[in-house]
């Protein structure tokens, strides 16, 4: 019989962005002076664990990226651009969930923590991918999904996506992937 501990732990503000498809969590093994690198491996076994085809780091540095390898768990790495950058940089992420969820793949992304960027993301990849129509219903999901409010930096990435949907012409493409 293994110990509880093998079944690893679940990563820290961990939460389901579309059921059983794209979750989003706090870098595994934490960030800052609270980083623990047993930590680290114990959520990484978790996600293993747990069903999860990939990781999405959009952490600036390749901080951990060998433990990915090292624990058998595949990963796209997807630094967080200066802000001049972010209308290619949420179309490139967005199309690479985009061709994950037509795989079927289940995802999880991180970055250090779960703050105002990660959390204008998540509502930028909700108007991207067509579930939601607007911003602000994008951003009333996200805030109900992470308990906090999306401040002025998480608005400023839903203002750029809504600047890549006004540049397309229409209110999004529709991602057939599964619900909110």
């Amino acid at each position: 019989m293994r110990g509880k501990w093998a079944e690893g732990i679940q990563p820290r503000n961990f939460n389901w962005v579309v059921a059983d498809r794209l979750a989003v969590c706090e870098r595994p093994g934490g960030y800052g002076a609270s980083h623990r690198r047993v930590r680290r491996q114990e959520e990484i076994i978790w996600l293993r664990r747990n069903g999860f085809d990939i990781v999405v780091s959009l952490i600036a540095a390749p901080h951990n990226l060998h433990n990915y390898d090292e624990l058998d768990l595949l990963y796209l790495h997807r630094p967080w651009p200066a802000i001049d950058d972010l209308p290619s940089y949420l179309q490139t992420v967005h199309d690479d969930l985009a061709r994950l969820n037509s795989e079927r793949k289940r995802v999880v992304l991180h970055k250090e923590r779960v703050g105002e960027d990660v959390c204008g993301f998540v509502a930028s990849y909700l108007l991207l991918c067509g579930k939601v129509p607007t911003g602000p219903q994008a951003t009333a999901i996200t805030e109900r999904i992470f308990g906090r409010r999306v401040g002025p930096d998480g608005r400023r990435v839903v203002d750029v996506a809504l600047g890549i949907l006004a540049a397309r012409g229409s209110a999004g493409s529709h991602d057939p992937g599964g619900a909110v």
